[in-house]
């Protein structure tokens, strides 16, 4: 075995191997297209990993009028018409979930709590316990507050009394990707383009999201 794989464990073959039937959902919120991009990545890496995968978006709240007001959120939002918004009834049928959000003045978007706060119900009858959970994050410049968005939305997920699975430093594609070891987050540039090379990270984040959660199954079957 490689200085690699002694430090970082299984390969990723022989990960995709032991992980079968997890259900995932990727939900994600973007005005812009980037994360709707982390979140396709995300559903690329989960499906090599054998999970059923549903990529959904947090619904929009913005008036339309800013809507129309900038000419990339509008093109994205008909870019993105055809995703299907998340409800409720996917967050109970998922086992996992990867949630991919814009950060706000280090914090999660309106949109994004907006949902969150609907989810009281399941919350109160225990349906959203043990769901294996894992966040990611952008912002236009590299401290912009995407630790600080990915840990503010872990804080409703322990009062959910999900598992988190954070990416940590488990693969050297984290530190590839610029080291975040919460949750993959990326900078994006004046013209809309991803700086880091993000990909990798995003694919790795979901493998193991995948694979915590198939632990977590065989453990309570």
């Amino acid at each position: 075995m490689g200085f690699i794989n002694k430090i970082f464990g299984r390969t990723i073959d022989q990960e995709e191997q032991i992980m079968t039937n997890v259900k995932l959902a990727v939900i994600y919120y973007s005005s812009g297209g980037t994360n709707h991009q982390l979140a396709k990545w995300a559903e690329e890496g989960a499906k090599a990993a054998g999970a059923d995968v549903k990529v959904l978006k947090i619904p929009e709240t913005a008036p339309q009028a800013a809507i129309e007001s900038n000419p990339a959120w509008k093109s994205h939002v008909e870019a993105a018409k055809d995703v299907p918004e998340v409800t409720l009834n996917d967050l109970e049928w998922a086992d996992a979930i990867v949630f991919s959000v814009p950060t706000r003045f280090g914090n999660i978007a309106s949109q994004v709590q907006a949902f969150i706060d609907t989810t009281g119900g399941l919350w109160f009858h225990g349906k959203l316990a043990n769901k294996v959970v894992s966040a990611m994050s952008s912002a236009q410049n590299p401290h912009g507050g995407q630790e600080a968005t990915i840990l503010s939305l872990y804080t409703t997920m322990y009062h959910w009394g999900a598992i988190v699975a954070a990416p940590g430093f488990t693969d050297p594609v984290t530190f590839a990707a610029g080291g975040n070891p919460y949750g993959t987050s990326v900078t994006v540039g004046q013209d809309g383009k991803m700086i880091e090379d993000v990909q990798a990270a995003v694919k790795h984040q979901a493998k193991r999201t995948v694979t915590v959660a198939e632990w977590v199954k065989k453990g309570s079957q």
